[in-house]
């Protein structure tokens, strides 16, 4: 147990070293170790309620879901219905009160119709066992679909796992640091984004739905003022509004191109009029198209729409090749990047709106961090007053511990890129208390040793030996509860637990391995006849 070679000794204390070095940039201000260059610097990061920053709760509208599911299936159903053999003529389809309907022309096609929409709506077994769509047949010819119950539920699950994996993707484009995405409940999602003191531009990214879509404008429907001033459009089209000024416009319910088919969206200036704009990319398949329907619509208007909002309706001058459009819209440098994120990011599958919101300001963060450094000061000096009086050499080799497993704490949870909240610091305190636990075991097991009659290295060595096993079981029984806290929790709980779960595993290394190579050297190079303990 007190064999320590020299190997050994160099490995401890460069571990130690390494690991407290990384703790010395998080001491630093951030425009001192920005002027390391090369050298690395990882630093702590700090949580909201210490560094300040924003607070949002984004709640899904179901209702829009529930109807964006409708229209998606009018869409596949026309499209279906068009395809193959035999072609089944359906009128108009229509969504009102939670469901579709449509008539067939010919009443001899309704088995036929049925089999396509069993193979359109599916079984929906997923997890439910049931049925996505009910299907109903009224009058011998209309067919009703209404979405289930649970085939909805189903659907907002799916949407809202989409969703904060969207929103997730838009703040990491900002270049915010560590911010925290949960999701709650059924229908809602937690954002936190500490240092960001302005929430205005982060809503106004996470309420763009960013639904992109082309159409081609009709314009027979557009040269109808009062039926777009009654919202009343053709069948087929639909009338939407321009983002500015309010103007309406018949355009195609059939998009030409979406931006499922987008695989970049970049903010860049027109080269006339060095206006900001926002340049797309399309993939292969989505350039194909557009370059199809432009050759075949030349000197027509399309509509460029994003979230049912028209931005740009330009002519259609020459095809359009190369699978690369612009977006032109009165832009400022801001409103063009933001856009240009949403698009990149992807669309959400749901409509976001924030029913809540709150700002941390840093001063409060400020007086988190000066209260905890005085509770840790606190912590620290009773601690080593304590051990040095109780135990001494052997309680200063334990106070040396403690010392270094703070700074170690710090170097690790730097060098994972780890947030430290306020709960955080709770936990950093009581894992300095808890530190000198092992010390305290081991130091009591050499005393008894020692009354026993047993020379000092007898002591010692049985000390550490028989003190280990039980300090082992003590900390795989907190690593335990700190893994639940850590697997399960959630904000400042799992903040709480990566700290205790840090320090008990530094603890262990710097108590037991570090006090125990200390001893042996100091027994090897003095070969004292007593010990104060």
């Amino acid at each position: 147990m007190l064999d320590f070679p020299r190997w050994k000794v160099v490995w401890v204390w460069g571990v130690l070293l390494v690991l407290c070095a990384l703790a010395i940039p998080s001491f630093l201000p951030e425009t001192v170790t920005n002027r390391w260059g090369a050298i690395p610097h990882p630093r702590i990061n700090l949580g909201l309620d210490l560094a300040g920053g924003s607070y949002l709760l984004l709640e899904a509208d179901t209702a829009d879901l529930a109807n964006s599911r409708l229209e998606t299936k009018r869409d596949e159903v026309q499209a279906e219905f068009r395809r193959g053999s035999p072609q089944i003529d359906i009128g108009d389809v229509s969504i009102r009160d939670g469901q579709l309907s449509f008539m067939l022309r010919d009443p001899t096609q309704v088995d036929a119709a049925r089999e396509k929409l069993l193979q359109i709506t599916g079984t929906g077994a997923g997890m439910t066992g049931q049925r996505e769509w009910d299907i109903q047949v009224v009058d011998t010819s209309r067919f009703i679909l209404r979405p289930t119950e649970a085939g909805l539920k189903q659907a907002i699950d799916i949407a809202m796992k989409d969703a904060t994996e969207v929103v997730r993707r838009r703040i990491d484009e900002l270049g915010t640091k560590e911010p925290t995405i949960i999701r709650q409940g059924t229908n809602r999602i937690v954002v936190q984004v500490p240092g960001l003191q302005n929430p205005q531009a982060l809503k106004d990214l996470l309420g763009k739905t960013a639904k992109l879509e082309f159409k081609l404008v009709d314009q027979a429907g557009s040269a109808d003022a009062a039926a777009l001033a009654q919202n009343r459009a053709p069948i087929g089209s639909q009338v939407l509004a321009f983002a500015q000024g309010g103007a309406r416009i018949a355009v195609r319910r059939a998009a030409i191109i979406k931006g499922d088919d987008l695989v970049d969206a970049r903010q860049a200036f027109e080269p006339q009029t060095n206006a900001p704009m926002v340049e797309i990319t399309f993939n292969a398949a989505g350039g194909r198209r557009f370059a199809r329907v432009t050759q075949e619509n030349v000197n027509k208007p399309f509509a460029i729409i994003v979230d049912n909002q028209v931005i740009s309706a330009p002519n259609i001058n020459e095809p359009i090749l190369g699978g690369r459009a612009s977006i032109n819209g009165g832009f400022t440098i801001e409103s063009a990047n933001q856009l240009a994120i949403a698009l990149r990011s992807g669309k959400l599958p749901v409509t976001l709106r924030v029913i809540e919101e709150s700002t941390v300001g840093p001063d409060l963060g400020a007086d988190s961090i000066h209260a905890g450094i005085l509770a840790s000061i606190v912590a620290v000096v009773l601690v080593v007053a304590f051990m040095f009086v109780t135990y001494g050499r052997f309680g200063l080799y334990a106070n040396l511990a403690v010392t270094i497993n703070v700074l170690v704490i710090l170097g690790v949870m730097a060098l994972i890129g780890g947030t430290l909240t306020l709960p955080g610091i709770a936990g950093f305190v009581l894992t300095i208390g808890t530190a000198v636990d092992a010390n305290v075991l081991i130091n009591e097991r050499i005393r008894e040793e020692h009354r026993r009659g047993r020379s000092i290295v007898q002591s010692v060595e049985l000390g550490y030996k028989e003190a280990s096993r039980t300090i082992l079981e003590a900390n795989a029984t907190h690593s335990i509860s700190g893994l639940v806290m850590l697997i399960f929790g959630s904000g400042p709980v799992k903040g709480f637990a990566v700290v205790l779960l840090i320090g008990i595993v530094t603890s262990v290394f710097t108590a037991v391995t570090f006090t125990r190579m200390l001893t042996a050297q100091w027994l090897r190079r003095t070969r004292p006849t007593t010990i104060n303990i």
